[in-house]
């Protein structure tokens, strides 16, 4: 697991700090289902094609519906990253 070190940083298994770029950051980790990819398609819709969004989630269900569906409407996945506090950064970029 890559421990965070804000919510916009990461620390990489080579010890490298890496910036997670993103145009827009929701966090989810307190919603449950369905507002847990509600909040995360409003945000990406409030985006333009191309620009991508950092979502923190936790749990089960959000860790297996949000990046389905947000792949199934067509917006890439380009990272899921497990942090050591339980929750997930993922990174998507809008359709």
């Amino acid at each position: 697991m890559l421990p965070v070190l804000s919510d916009s940083t990461v620390l990489t298994r080579s010890d490298a700090v890496l910036p997670i770029v993103s145009d827009g950051l929701v966090d989810i980790t307190r919603e449950v289902c369905p507002m847990t990819f509600v909040r995360t398609r409003l945000a990406l819709d409030r985006l333009r094609p191309g620009q991508t969004l950092l979502v923190r989630l936790r749990g089960e269900e959000p860790l297996r519906n949000v990046p389905r569906t947000a792949a199934g409407l067509g917006h890439e996945i380009l990272s899921l990253t497990p942090q050591t506090d339980g929750t997930h950064l993922l990174l998507l970029r809008r359709g």
